[in-house]
């Protein structure tokens, strides 16, 4: 049965003048109660008994979703029980500590791909830890922390669909050494705080379209096996992909970096877009390799633009690219950095000054010509 908060509306107990009357009195009431109740602020589960289902229906304010909540130690006790997780629209209440979930056997079976399975060995992890379904959180309020919490060598495996599409992580979160075997849509999500993806791996699509970063993101020696999109994310604070590998197609078109960003050590074996993104503080590329064309048309450099080593092996597009500060840009070959991206911030403040000289000149030059002789 789902929860529920509402009032029940029913047939009053009142004696019409004929049994016609009765019967559309009570039609009516019914709709009535049915269309209330379909309003009505309700949690409905799921039929399927190997996937755990919390949906949010109905009107809901804030105060119903938050007496409506879904505990995290639920979630984690269908986990234990090889369930998946669907959630949708609710409140999930208390910390989801994923490194609770029990160990088991590594094989490569398990990953079914090779390259996955060579970097686990490598490492000599034995036991992993493994979400068998769906792990589907759209459009829910996560207060507490959602974490791996592997700090030793180990993974956490999903074998399922992975979707935060649409949530709000009000702390942090830390998916790192997770092991993505299908999708995972990360858009539109929003986080407070940190964003953990250290050594995670994605085997197909990830998506972090419009994603809003918090303080502190992460990336570093991640995998994504398939495409990577951050288009229009919005990261406010340090964001680090450093020794990250880009096996498909990476976007990070119209992306805004607000803080330090450093993709150093990374490799991208397909095409990078970074058209029209903004750095509004250092940007790092040291040591970065580009094996398909890179796209920085139009970005925007306000600080430091770093390519010291970088190596191009296919087309660069720095078509409009503005640097604001050309004295700060090292390590690509850009002959005429104004022709490149308009004139620099210095150029512009000379060009003003000169601007306000001349028409001060003019007004000077008004004033005597009207003076009496």
């Amino acid at each position: 049965m789902p929860q529920t908060l509402f009032h029940s509306v029913v047939c009053p107990l009142v004696m019409p003048t004929s049994m016609w009357s009765v019967s559309v009195f009570c039609l009516l009431a019914w709709g009535v109660g049915s269309a209330m109740s379909w309003g009505v602020c309700r949690v409905e589960d799921g039929a399927d008994s190997r996937v755990m289902v919390r949906e949010l229906k109905g009107t809901c304010s804030d105060e119903d979703r938050r007496a409506l909540a879904v505990s995290a130690d639920d979630v984690l006790t269908a986990l234990h029980q090889g369930r998946g997780v669907v959630l949708k629209g609710v409140v999930l209440a208390g910390d989801l500590p994923l490194d609770r979930l029990s160990l088991q056997p590594f094989e490569p079976e398990l990953v079914r791909q090779a390259a996955i399975a060579e970097r686990i060995e490598a490492e000599r992890v034995s036991a992993v830890r493994v979400i068998d379904g769906p792990f589907i959180l759209e459009g829910v309020e996560v207060q507490g922390i959602l974490a791996t919490n592997l700090i030793e060598p180990g993974y956490v495996v999903v074998r399922g669909p992975v979707s935060l599409r649409g949530s709000t992580i009000r702390q942090s979160i830390d998916l790192s050494r997770m092991v993505f075997l299908d999708r995972a849509d990360f858009s539109d999500l929003r986080i407070g705080y940190e964003g953990f993806f250290i050594r995670a791996i994605f085997a197909r699509d990830a998506d972090f379209t419009r994603t809003s970063f918090g303080t502190h993101s992460r990336f570093h020696q991640a995998r994504f096996l398939g495409k990577a999109a951050f288009t229009e994310a919005r990261f406010r604070g340090l964001a680090e992909f450093l020794e990250v590998s880009f096996a498909d197609d990476a976007g990070f078109a119209r992306t805004r970096f607000l803080q330090g960003t450093g993709f150093s050590g990374s490799r991208f074996h397909k095409t990078l877009d970074v058209s029209e993104a903004r750095f509004d503080r250092e940007a790092y590329f040291r040591f970065t390799e580009y094996q398909g064309k890179a796209d920085f048309h139009r970005a925007l450099f306000r600080n430091t633009a770093d390519f010291t080593e970088a190596r191009f092996h296919g087309a660069v597009d720095f078509r409009a690219a503005v640097f604001e500060y050309p004295h700060l840009v090292s390590g690509v070959d850009l002959p005429d950095l104004r022709s490149k991206g308009g004139t620099s911030v210095r150029d512009r403040d000379f060009l003003l000054l000169v601007f306000v000289l001349a028409l001060l000149g003019l007004v000077l030059l008004a004033v005597w010509k009207k003076k009496p002789r």
